[in-house]
């Protein structure tokens, strides 16, 4: 079987450990000052792979938080990816540059097609594609608007142009506990021939089973936030299950 991977999630925003409703900046709750200490208790409870996004860089369009990105990524042993604002080669060049193993190309990836194209050509499995969607449709900027571009085609598209990893949210699971949308997951990998990492709405133990349970499907992993912070899924407990 597959191997099927748990990311941890640290959403960053004004330098803590933060968790949005559904993207809302106005929904803010914070679970850690220090995105550090978070990242390092899951790093000792066995995660093999930190998720990381810079939440303000996300509605800046730039990198903000990159110091302390840099920082997590120079005190953990285990691998960090990070998306958010990443719109510009300079920028992917700097995350890489601070020690992050894979950025996560969001927005760019439909406003920018030449910039996407010359990042997967630079780098190739170091850049991961996060389709963020809504209806079906990938919403960008933070969640803030919603395009005309169905998720599937995307992913077709770049997985064309050498995308080797898709991050699929649906944005109406994210932080609402509800479970995640596997139909859609594995339609997304069907589409690409690629693996897709599943973000949003993962509650309890059963929901990264359940996942798993596809690993030779497409289905790569999970990115899991409020769930662990709640203490709904305990991340040592959730990694011998996957494993199984």
């Amino acid at each position: 079987m597959t191997a099927f991977t748990i990311y941890p999630a640290i959403d960053i925003r004004g330098g803590k450990c933060v968790r949005l409703l559904q993207g809302d900046y106005a929904q803010e709750t914070v679970f850690n000052e220090s995105p550090l200490d978070a990242a390092k208790q899951w790093e000792a409870l066995g995660g093999q792979y930190v998720h990381l996004v810079d939440l303000d860089g996300a509605k800046e369009g730039r990198p903000v938080n990159h110091e302390l990105i840099g920082r997590i990524a120079s005190a953990l042993n285990v691998p960090v990816q990070i998306g958010g604002g990443l719109r510009t080669f300079e920028d992917v060049k700097l995350l890489l540059s601070l020690g992050v193993s894979r950025v996560i190309l969001g927005t760019a990836a439909i406003e920018d097609k030449a910039f996407t194209e010359k990042v997967l050509a630079e780098y190739g499995d170091k850049a991961a594609i996060g389709i963020d969607a809504r209806n079906g449709f990938v919403a960008t900027r933070g969640w803030l608007e919603t395009s005309e571009v169905r998720a599937e085609d995307l992913a077709k598209e770049l997985a064309a142009k050498g995308a080797e990893n898709f991050i699929f949210t649906d944005i109406s699971r994210d932080g609402m506990m509800q479970g995640p949308n596997t139909k859609a997951i594995l339609s997304l990998a069907k589409a690409s021939g690629k693996t897709v990492i599943a973000s949003g709405g993962v509650t309890v133990q059963g929901d990264l089973e359940r996942l798993a349970a596809h690993a030779n499907d497409g289905i790569g992993g999970a990115i899991v936030g409020k769930a662990l912070y709640t203490g709904n899924i305990d991340l040592a407990s959730a990694l011998a299950a996957v494993k199984r």
